[in-house]
């Protein structure tokens, strides 16, 4: 993908993160660390301008929720968390780049649950790479890009990566994650 094919998808998700409120005040967008932040602060930067609606946003790390979390050799690197709102009947869209495994959204809801309860829980990904451990699906994506277990997809946001775009690259390594 490229810049253009992603902000024509931020802007897309924008309306369909609105269409199904009826009163949008209840909707809340939560972007996971890391490129799932700035995904989701341009969705809500759309939303600002084009609707002229103010949404609540939060960050969410979900290293301590992660089913691997002991398993891992590494130390891993814990990130911020901030939810400067309640939850408690909210209609929250969680914000990844990449859907694969289903393992870090599962950790994701873990999380958000010992934050409140909202109402409901949505789930945007940029990509959809396939190879799914977990019936875990998403409700808002951008492109499916059925992918080879051995290859990597990289959404890089120009906040990071001083670029806009989606590349899928050969990992003879790949570990999953």
């Amino acid at each position: 993908m490229s810049a253009d094919d992603l902000n024509r998808t931020y802007r897309r998700f924008a309306h369909q993160f609105l269409e199904p409120h009826d009163d949008p005040s209840k909707l809340a967008i939560i972007g996971m660390q890391t490129r799932g932040v700035y995904i989701g602060k341009r969705i809500k930067e759309i939303i600002s301008k084009d609707f002229n609606l103010d949404v609540d946003f939060g960050v969410l790390d979900v290293t301590f929720y992660r089913d691997d979390f002991r398993s891992k050799l590494k130390m891993p690197e814990v990130k911020v968390t901030e939810i400067p709102f309640d939850l408690y009947e909210r209609d929250i869209v969680l914000v990844d780049d990449v859907l694969y495994t289903g393992r870090t959204v599962r950790s994701a809801m873990d999380a958000l649950m010992s934050y409140g309860r909202p109402n409901s829980i949505k789930f945007c990904a940029m990509v959809d790479r396939g190879h799914r451990e977990l019936p875990i699906s998403a409700d808002y994506v951008g492109i499916k890009l059925p992918t080879h277990i051995r290859e990597e997809v990289r959404v890089k946001v120009k906040e990071l990566d001083d670029e806009d775009a989606v590349y899928v690259v050969q990992n003879p390594n790949n570990d999953k994650s």
